[in-house]
């Protein structure tokens, strides 16, 4: 089958392999783009993760925390545009579905969108988005939302860049002070930044541990085709450990550390033994605005040719 220019350069853009090398893959995997990522990855051409995202719709994801902090959300509310998603109007009801996600029992977006508006009980929450979108001019959505409930402990909260991405946090800990609280907020932190996978290695699924360990097993039979089995063996694991490390928090280096060496898991036995506490880090949600969405892609010159042809029709 013929290559396009256009699946070429998607793939140089998520791989960040050179071209020639991007369109041998795609003609190797029939175009699969997909297997042509396994296919660089096996050259040794590219990373495990898409270097380039295609994230592009508009709006803003907040998160937020009870006042006991026992409970947090994350949601994301889409606009149309980035104009409105930094509209102060927009924003104040982006926070009062944060509100009405803290004390919602529905298990999904649907039911979510059916219940009662706790401003206003005469009205749907789907009713009130509705009188948003007549109110602000623009159409929207709540796209998502996902709550965390830790009675022994606490919940944190932490959103980056006005509300490109929302991140919550569970901690379960025998003991709550603003340490512990300062702990919780800086790993949030930590997980907006640098984008973990999994809290620790023991949620990291099989089938994925033996997809890498299969692709990183090729790459490295194609580095060194005459290395004893030992040695690729050695070389395989090597790299999948700094892969785990990448992707699994607790494994992360910590971005605060003085000394640049100090894991998050570190850094979280450190405050413990400060405080006198017994801590562990349970799971974190991570909102990015707009992550699964593309945006539509718009011609200017088609939209002009398009506004001139309806003038002339008028």
């Amino acid at each position: 089958m013929a290559i396009t220019a256009a699946q070429v350069k998607e793939l140089r853009d998520i791989t960040g392999a050179g071209m020639m090398a991007c369109k041998k893959a795609l003609a190797a995997t029939e175009g699969d783009m997909d297997k042509a990522v396994e296919f660089l990855r096996e050259q040794g051409l590219a990373g495990a993760e898409k270097k380039a995202g295609r994230i592009a719709a508009e709006g803003v994801s907040f998160a937020k925390v009870s006042e006991d902090m026992h409970t947090g959300v994350v949601v994301e509310v889409n606009a149309e545009t980035d104009f409105v998603a930094k509209n102060a109007k927009f924003q104040a009801y982006v926070d009062q579905v944060c509100d009405q996600a803290l004390t919602t029992s529905a298990a999904d977006i649907d039911a979510f969108l059916a219940e009662k508006w706790n401003l206003d009980e005469t009205r749907t929450v789907a009713e009130q988005l509705s009188e948003e979108i007549s109110i602000i001019g623009e159409n929207m959505h709540i796209r998502r939302f996902h709550k965390l409930v830790e009675n022994e402990g606490l919940v944190s909260a932490y959103i980056h860049a006005g509300g490109r991405i929302g991140v919550i946090l569970q901690v379960k800990s025998d003991v709550v002070n603003d340490a512990v609280a300062e702990m919780a907020k800086n790993i949030a932190m930590q997980i907006a930044a640098l984008n973990p996978k999994y809290t620790t290695r023991a949620e990291v699924d099989q089938e994925y541990l033996a997809h890498e360990t299969a692709i990183l097993t090729e790459a490295a039979k194609n580095e060194k085709p005459n290395a004893p089995e030992k040695v690729l063996n050695g070389m395989v694991q090597g790299r999948l450990n700094k892969e785990l490390k990448e992707i699994c928090l607790v494994d992360q280096t910590y971005v605060r550390a003085e000394d640049g060496k100090q894991s998050v898991q570190q850094y979280v036995d450190s405050v413990a033994k400060a405080q006198g506490a017994k801590i562990q880090l349970v799971t974190f949600v991570r909102y990015e605005t707009g992550e699964g969405l593309e945006k539509k892609s718009e011609d200017f010159a088609a939209e002009v040719a398009a506004q001139q042809a309806a003038a002339k029709k008028n």
